[in-house]
């Protein structure tokens, strides 16, 4: 019997470990270790990237506008790169996974803190943070993943985050 229970436990706990998440005809698995946080306007989701030593906790947010809507992925790519200054060219890299297309940006500096996803830096400069970000050609339009924080904990992370894309897939939905 109590074998029986461990493997349930066990096994409630493999299945807890992992976050899914979806949006416009894709799905992902979010790292374990990341936090789901409260629902927030214009968002799919968002999660708490735990923080390095020494450092705060990052932010990954899950932005979806429509089909046609939020505008292209050099746009996008360019926008987010300009959040930073005294920035190295930012690394960009495109590749397919498992059947959908990303592309996916680091870039690392003086964060311009926007107000928004789609808005202009508000003034909040945060020396020392660093972008990870993919934008993925999901069957029902572009989905944005906009990981930001301190560098340590998002150098922390990248591991992570490389999970996260790895776990990109058409949902079952879009395949029919």
């Amino acid at each position: 019997m109590k074998t029986r229970a461990g493997l349930l436990l066990f096994l409630v706990s493999v299945a807890a470990a992992a976050v899914d998440g979806g949006a416009a005809g894709v799905q992902w698995t979010a790292p374990a270790s990341w936090k789901v946080l409260a629902a927030r306007p214009m968002r799919v989701a968002t999660y708490e990237i735990p923080a390095a030593p020494g450092a705060e906790p990052g932010e990954c947010g899950i932005f979806h506008f429509g089909k046609g809507q939020g505008g292209s992925v050099e746009d996008n790519l360019a926008r987010w790169a300009g959040q930073f200054e005294a920035a190295a060219s930012p690394k960009k890299e495109s590749r397919t996974v498992h059947g959908v297309r990303v592309h996916t940006i680091d870039v690392s500096g003086t964060f311009l803190a926007s107000g928004g996803p789609m808005m202009p830096s508000q003034g909040e400069r945060k020396p020392g943070y660093r972008l990870l970000g993919a934008i993925v050609e999901a069957p029902r339009g572009l989905v944005f993943f906009k990981c930001t924080g301190p560098a340590a904990t998002i150098a922390k992370a990248q591991a992570d985050f490389q999970s996260l894309v790895g776990s990109l897939a058409k949902s079952a939905a879009s395949r029919l």
